[in-house]
């Protein structure tokens, strides 16, 4: 079977405000009471708000719960590149062969189910899953969600929320899917950013993440030059990280690439815009830490996971949720099917 499974899924329309099938999703982050949305006097402007008296603005149709905080590398980033990455944009299918490689999902497993991107930047991947023929939120702590939004304006079953994830605003049990790409080594801690994620998962629900992974040997350009790098001004910074346009050409060189991949590693990437992109993404986060296999299984394994499995590309690990009849096995009572709640 095909991987590009149904593309296009959803009506080609812009849409100025809030998708109505993810209200019935989020919580507020304050008292995780249900939510009701404002119109304003603008066609466009929203706001969301439970009966608490909590509120929080919708802006270009996406809600905000947060703001960018230890984000704003990224937010500079997506907003420089919102396209580079976007297989609709850049006519390849890199984005989907990396979704697939790292995830180890197949259209058939995405298709009508409610799916979570944690981390979504400028939309790559829910691009993906939204082709896929999934009903997906993508969430980002970062301004990232604007370029997110403009690329996927016309999906109507791809919705995106600005959120913290340490408070996501969703209801528990809301996914049978979710998914990380590359995201949560940039929080302040990955271990806790993850156990956030399992909850979110309906009984039987599988999740998916990637990322980095230790590697022997020393990298100067990581262990020195990052903790100054990080600190530059952004587009200081991205001025500097042009010149991986050229130098990712020598590093693809066998002898001279070694060298220079210890001393000042940068993207080797074929295309030199995603070259450039690449460098600035490595050298320009607030936070970046690396983790090996065990350690990610580990974490599978405290939120109670099951069917854990490495994938190819490393650190890339999936798991599932037990389904519910087990889990009330587990747990000494009998599952109650939804909607017979007492």
């Amino acid at each position: 079977m095909s991987l590009a499974g149904n593309v296009g899924t959803g009506p080609r329309r812009e849409a100025r405000v809030m998708q109505a099938w993810l209200l019935e999703l989020l919580r507020c982050t304050s008292c995780g009471g249900r939510l009701a949305l404002r119109s304003g006097e603008a066609e466009s402007a929203e706001t969301l708000e439970c009966a608490a008296g909590h509120r929080f603005d919708v802006r270009n149709g996406v809600p905000r719960f947060a703001t960018e905080e230890y984000a704003r590398s990224f937010g500079f980033q997506w907003t420089k590149f919102s396209k580079t990455q976007l297989d609709s944009a850049n006519g390849t299918t890199e984005s989907l062969d990396a979704f697939a490689q790292k995830t180890g999902f197949r259209p058939e497993d995405l298709r009508g189910k409610r799916v979570l991107d944690v981390g979504c930047g400028m939309g790559r991947f829910l691009e993906i899953a939204g082709d896929w023929g999934a009903k997906v939120v993508g969430v980002d702590l970062s301004v990232a969600v604007d370029a997110a939004r403009d690329n996927l304006k016309h999906r109507e079953n791809v919705a995106v929320v600005q959120a913290d994830v340490f408070r996501l605003p969703f209801a528990p049990e809301s996914f049978e899917i979710i998914y990380s790409l590359g995201v949560l080594h940039h929080t302040p801690g990955t271990r806790k950013a993850f156990s956030v994620l399992p909850p979110l998962l309906t009984p039987g629900g599988r999740i998916a993440i990637w990322v980095y992974g230790k590697k022997p040997g020393p990298v100067l350009g990581s262990d020195l030059l990052r903790p100054i790098t990080s600190r530059l001004p952004k587009d200081f910074l991205l001025r500097m990280c042009r010149g991986a346009m050229w130098l990712g050409k020598w590093e693809r060189r066998p002898v001279i690439g070694r060298l220079l991949q210890t001393l000042l590693p940068v993207s080797v990437h074929r295309d030199p815009e995603w070259r450039w992109l690449d460098t600035f993404d490595w050298y320009s986060p607030r936070f970046q830490h690396k983790h090996s296999f065990a350690e990610v299984e580990d974490w599978f394994q405290e939120a109670g996971l099951e069917g854990i499995r490495r994938l190819s590309f490393p650190t890339s690990v999936t798991g599932g949720r037990p389904p519910a009849a087990r889990q009330g096995m587990e747990s000494g009572t009998a599952a109650t099917p939804k909607g017979l709640e007492a």
